[in-house]
């Protein structure tokens, strides 16, 4: 099984709940600003640490499971992580929370 497969489901889920959370209407356009924010600054921070960890040689990747493709030293398949926590935990905040993110008609 390859880490991009793996993703795969991941990021899937997470677009699931997210969707679900729009269409219960608890999330609204107000709040995609900042999701975007959030995924921009976790993508930067995975990006530089994420490549700072593999030339410490604190970690590798088989090269049998990944893309080749690569952000410097960081497969392209580490990010799928980021962008599935920024999308995932502000629905399952709203979900969970009952409560309306970015909504100011009550």
């Amino acid at each position: 099984m390859t880490y991009l497969l793996v993703n795969a489901v991941f990021l899937t889920i997470a677009a699931l709940v997210a969707v679900a959370a729009g269409v219960r209407g608890q999330i609204s356009r107000r709040c995609v600003p900042a999701v975007a924010l959030a995924l921009a600054l976790t993508l930067l921070l995975t990006a530089v640490f994420d490549n700072l960890m593999i030339a410490a040689g604190l970690f590798s990747y088989d090269p049998q499971h990944i893309s080749g493709l690569f952000v410097g030293l960081a497969p392209i398949e580490d990010f799928a992580y980021p962008v599935a926590a920024a999308v995932l935990l502000p629905a399952l905040w709203v979900i969970l929370g009952d409560t309306k993110l970015g909504r100011t008609d009550d």
